[in-house]
């Protein structure tokens, strides 16, 4: 799996981590930036993640901010995204089962490194599991288009 992955200054750090752990597990990921701890505007950033992962060249994207609700905020605007910001593992793991979450969201300035990969390994363990969910996905969906 090759994911799409980016951070405003606030996820800075945490991505560096996140984007290694990702390597030594063997995955794949482009890094879509930002690149040093300058200040930028995350909704650039989450956009180019979103749309990337809605036109079907990454199945999965992971977003970096300061608390990770920003970049959630924005890259949930991106019809098709379901991106979630998680702060443990559980809620990582339901994110995916229930919610299908295309997209993790995480806060640089709210989680360390140990947690953030435990987080993450849920995230990308867990598997939608479809049935009442996938009814419940498509209201959703149909909240998109208005």
């Amino acid at each position: 799996m090759k994911l799409a992955v980016g951070c405003d200054h606030g996820g800075y750090a945490l991505k560096q981590e996140v984007l290694a752990h990702l390597s030594e597990r063997g995955l794949e990921w482009d890094d879509f930036g930002t690149y040093s701890t300058a200040a930028c505007d995350y909704p650039l950033i989450a956009a180019e993640v979103a749309r990337a992962v809605v036109q079907g060249k990454y199945p999965r994207g992971i977003l970096i901010c300061g608390t990770g609700l920003g970049m959630s905020i924005a890259a949930n605007k991106v019809p098709g995204i379901r991106a979630a910001v998680c702060q443990d593992g559980y809620t990582a793991r339901m994110s995916r089962e229930h919610n299908d979450a295309n997209i993790l969201c995480l806060g640089g300035r709210v989680l360390g490194g140990g947690l953030a990969r435990e987080i993450l390994d849920a995230w990308l363990a867990a598997e939608f599991a479809g049935g009442r969910h996938q009814r419940r996905l498509d209201q959703v969906a149909g909240l998109e288009v208005g």
